[in-house]
């Protein structure tokens, strides 16, 4: 018998039922797209946000254009529209600039050094030890949950002019004689102590950060760095740096925001009585509400500093954007 050399034929594939038309809305009633969800879940939180924050804030902005003092605060007299005035005379006012200027200073003197050491420390830890790393880490952890109040005190003792253990320490040097010396003489050495207070307080959250965002650079990328002859200076800046560039403008930011409304440093450090060379804007607002009980001009200060805040926001959201942008 001869072999059978026919093509077999080819079996078509099982038809698939088709789907189930589409049923068309009735009109006036689209299917819901669950876009009101999230401000449904966020309705909470943005209510009670709008409670803490929103009437302080109202509150804020009327009595800076009214005038408002004792009289007015135990209802002698009523509180009367002044317009612009209070903005006009802070404005006018030179001590007001020079509060600026130093509370500027201040801020950014707190934020290069913060930035500077939880970066070095950041990267310390990527080359040590696990152990070590862990002993760091609970270091910072308990002195970033440190009270305020307590770290202030702990300060104004290192820094006593009598008793202080940093003056002992700096009198064991040669030729040096630091017994009784007053940190606090001048403004711009108390104001030094009061920034390494706020540095040491900020330096925690900024070494936790970037370590996290450490361990998202890519090995690969650093050894490809090195083969092509770069060193540790180049390998930062051309790989690590790019990376860490959105958590560094946050960092930034926050930074600012934080140490532009440093108040209980000061207001600790100076028992209460910050002299004029002391003065930033958040204690300036409140000697002139508190102690000269001008509640107006010290709301507008207050406003002022907001104001002058919302630009730094205004400046980190731009650069969010060009960041997303670029990716």
């Amino acid at each position: 018998m001869s072999a059978d050399t026919t093509t077999p034929a080819k079996v078509p594939p099982p038809r698939q039922a088709p789907p189930p038309p589409l049923l068309d809305a009735p009109p006036g009633k689209r299917p819901s797209s669950g876009a009101g969800t999230p401000w449904l879940l966020l309705a909470p939180c943005l209510g009670i946000l709008a409670l803490v924050l929103g009437y302080p804030l109202v509150r804020l902005v009327t009595l800076s254009f009214q005038e408002f003092g004792q009289s007015q605060l135990w209802g002698f007299k009523q509180a009367e529209s002044v317009g612009f005035d209070n903005f006009t005379k802070v404005l006018g006012d030179s001590e007001f600039w020079a509060v600026v200027v130093r509370t500027i200073v201040f801020a950014a003197g707190c934020v290069i050094f913060t930035m500077v050491a939880g970066m070095l420390i950041a990267l310390l830890l990527q080359r040590v030890s696990g152990w070590v790393k862990i002993l760091v880490n609970i270091a910072l952890v308990a002195s970033w949950g440190m009270p305020i109040i307590v770290a202030t005190t702990v300060f104004k003792w290192l820094f006593d002019a009598d008793y202080g253990i940093l003056n002992a320490l700096l009198s064991k040097l040669p030729g040096v004689e630091m017994i009784g010396h007053n940190w606090f003489a001048s403004g711009p050495q108390g104001l030094a102590v009061i920034m390494l207070l706020v540095v040491w307080g900020a330096v925690p959250f900024v070494v936790i950060t970037l370590s996290a965002g450490l361990t998202q650079v890519p090995k690969e990328m650093e050894e490809a760095a090195r083969l092509d002859g770069a060193g540790a200076w180049g390998v930062f800046r051309y790989v690590t740096l790019p990376i860490l560039k959105p958590i560094i403008v946050m960092l930034t930011t926050l930074s600012v925001i934080w140490d532009m409304g440093v108040f209980p440093q000061v207001f600790v450090m100076r028992n209460g009585h910050p002299e004029a060379e002391f003065q930033l804007l958040t204690t300036y607002s409140y000697d002139r509400a508190f102690v000269v009980n001008d509640y107006a001009q010290g709301s507008a200060i207050a406003l002022l500093t907001v104001v002058l805040l919302l630009g730094v926001v205004a400046v980190y959201m731009r650069q969010m954007l060009k960041i997303g942008d670029v990716e």
